[in-house]
């Protein structure tokens, strides 16, 4: 199995945005979603119109089967809400364009984050560098591994600093600054 990594450069990020943004709002969504939300994409896929109608996802994890409440921010909101006008409740938020109301695979998830990795020139990536962008940032930002590690339903912080990458980082950042 490959390993993933978060995507750790705020530019680059904002750059995959507009890209996509201007390609497909439905690729568009799926990338904010999963870099905004720290879901898998399991279930990010599974998500209908109809959930995400109010502030809250509520949905049980496919791996886990636990239950999961998750805050929708504003700016995520808001292109929800603009990509569902005239869409119906019962409608996959990520729509296949085969067959009749079925989500998009992961398989295709997995080729539209490959064609603007590819594109970027990212290395390391595939459906689950969303998740890991999304503990990366949030990580960075609060500091608090507590909540992240409540998140993601990790057992241990370590494991949780060791999945977004930052037990890495800060073990580069210290063999870059050693000399004997």
């Amino acid at each position: 199995m490959n390993v993933v990594q978060p995507i750790k450069d705020r530019e680059v990020i904002e750059e995959i945005k507009r890209t996509l943004k201007s390609r497909n709002e439905r690729n568009h969504l799926l990338f904010l979603m999963g870099i905004n939300t720290g879901l898998r994409v399991s279930d990010i896929l599974k998500i209908k119109v109809g959930d995400v109608e109010g502030w809250y996802v509520n949905l049980r994890e496919q791996k886990t089967r636990k239950f999961k409440r998750i805050h929708l921010n504003s700016e995520l909101k808001k292109e929800i809400a603009a990509f569902t006008k005239g869409k119906h409740n019962h409608e996959y938020l990520f729509k296949s364009r085969q067959g009749v109301n079925k989500p998009i695979t992961r398989g295709m998830a997995y080729v539209i984050l490959r064609e603007v990795a590819d594109e970027f020139k990212i290395e390391c990536i595939g459906t689950h560098s969303l998740r890991k962008t999304f503990g990366y940032w949030f990580y960075k930002r609060t500091k608090d591994i507590a909540s992240l590690q409540k998140i993601f339903n990790h057992t241990s912080q370590l494991e949780t600093l060791r999945y977004i990458g930052i037990e890495q980082e800060n073990i580069d950042h210290m063999m870059h600054n050693f000399k004997i």
